[in-house]
């Protein structure tokens, strides 16, 4: 399910990050994180918003901003693209429905065997402790 944004509604949050690089993590802003504002966003229903806080509800604030972090490369550029692909597919995961389960029903054998099975250990136990001592 392909969806399309707003721009408008997803800003950037730039940090340091603490994953490889030396040096250059003391020095540069390479982490990103995607904030998207979800309780302004006009593409989505509001069926879709509720789905999206629901399933993402660890990543969601109060206000309705959805937040996504990024840090695994060394460069701003890659971590941006990461972040924003990791965003895409929250938002398509969360908005997919589940498939409804299939009633199905055990069988008349399953059932009959299983109850073969109990019988035959319970007069193996009733066996054991009719022994008796003269």
């Amino acid at each position: 399910m392909q969806i399309t944004l707003d721009p408008r509604f997803i800003t950037f949050g730039f940090s340091r990050s603490s994953g490889p690089g030396g040096q250059n993590v003391n020095k540069v802003n390479t982490r990103v994180t995607v904030f998207f504002d979800l309780a302004q966003c006009t593409d989505l229903s509001d069926a879709q918003k509720t789905r999206i806080r629901n399933k993402l509800a660890t990543r969601c604030s109060q206000a309705g901003v959805v937040r996504v972090a990024s840090q695994k490369h060394r460069t701003q550029l890659e971590n941006r693209q990461a972040a924003l692909a990791r965003f895409q597919e929250l938002i398509e995961e969360a908005l997919t429905r589940p498939k409804t389960r299939v009633k199905t029903r055990v069988s008349k054998s399953v059932k009959q065997k299983r109850l073969d099975l109990k019988k035959q250990r319970g007069r193996l136990k009733r066996e054991r402790t009719r022994s008796e001592w003269d």
